[in-house]
């Protein structure tokens, strides 16, 4: 550091001077809050209908499904890596649920067993593949998984929608705590889960060593191999789990279910202050990015903006997240220097 900066440093500290450090330390913890806070200020300006109980209730059903992928993104994330995988999981084990109850007529727990079985095991492969068969990065592992479950759903269901679920299976995606919608209320009690286990954990807290240095971890002794299968085997968990919840919505599975999906999800977990160079993010800041693309896609449908135009807006949200996260990436290299 130079002597200029310690001298502006030094004066901060005694008050003579706003302290950069601490600002910019608030925007990391707050930014993506004061941004939902921001988009949700100028939305009930723009609009009558945003502030309203039954839109902000509504806004809290479409997060739930990007919430639950995002978080099982994030996971990944921290650890460096990414999941392509999650929306063609979503597809196949919610279509195979459908199989087994819908047209085999057996119970609905065995259906949401199965969901999440295949959520599981599809994410565990994810996670061998990347460690045992030393693939070179996720990128490549989850996307031949996108590829192979995409293409199972749509052969086993002859790419055909299955629909007529019992009202079991539709509860958590269609059912109502007063006003609140359960599959939010699924959605908070997995993320306090999910805090707990990264914060209060071992292993939560080796997720996050891993992704900050892979190497130095290996040698302190940490089992790289396992915390990367544990990562991508939760994020296949937490995409069957969601479909759990889409199926409740719209009372169907179908094959393309879940297309795009990723992009949504690691778009909230980056504007919820993850870094794609691992090591970064927490729980509760993926939920508010979460909810900020909710909001967002909310809005732009009660300003009646085309579908073609808010697919181009939320390109431009998700360039603009990884452009950020780039610049806090600089940001924190020079306040080591």
């Amino acid at each position: 550091m130079s002597i200029k900066n310690e001298a502006g440093a030094a004066l901060a500290e005694k008050g003579s001077l706003p302290n950069p450090n601490r600002w910019r330390d608030i925007l990391r913890s707050f930014g993506a809050l004061i941004g939902l806070l921001i988009l949700c200020t100028v939305l009930a300006f723009l609009s009558p209908n945003f502030l309203t109980l039954d839109n902000l209730m509504n806004v809290a059903r479409q997060s739930s499904i990007n919430s639950l992928i995002a978080l099982g993104l994030l996971l990944a994330i921290l650890t460096g890596g990414i999941d392509l995988s999650v929306g063609s999981i979503l597809a196949l084990s919610t279509v195979c649920m459908a199989i087994v109850v819908v047209k085999m007529g057996l119970s609905p727990l065995l259906g949401i067993l199965v969901c999440l079985g295949i959520g599981v095991l599809l994410g565990f492969l994810n996670g061998v593949m990347l460690t045992k068969l030393h693939l070179p990065h996720p990128f490549i592992s989850t996307l031949g998984t996108m590829n192979v479950a995409r293409g199972l759903a749509l052969i086993v269901t002859a790419a055909s929608p299955i629909s007529g679920f019992p009202v079991s299976i539709q509860y958590v995606g269609a059912s109502f705590w007063g006003p609140v919608p359960v599959s939010f209320v699924l959605v908070i009690g997995v993320y306090v889960i999910f805090h707990l286990f990264l914060t209060r954990t071992t292993t939560g807290r080796y997720i996050y060593a891993v992704g900050g240095n892979p190497e130095a971890s290996r040698l302190s002794g940490i089992n790289v191999d396992r915390i990367l299968i544990i990562v991508y085997t939760l994020s296949g968990f937490l995409a069957a789990l969601a479909g759990l919840v889409l199926v409740g919505r719209v009372n169907a599975a179908y094959p393309l279910a879940g297309l795009g999906y990723e992009f949504d999800a690691i778009a909230a977990a980056i504007i919820g202050g993850a870094s794609f160079f691992g090591g970064v993010g927490t729980v509760w800041g993926t939920l508010i990015g979460a909810m900020i693309m909710a909001v967002l896609r909310n809005g732009l449908n009660l300003l009646s903006v085309s579908a073609e135009m808010q697919t181009v807006a939320i390109g431009i949200v998700i360039i603009a997240a990884v452009y950020v996260d780039v610049l806090r990436q600089r940001a924190a290299a020079k306040s080591r220097r």
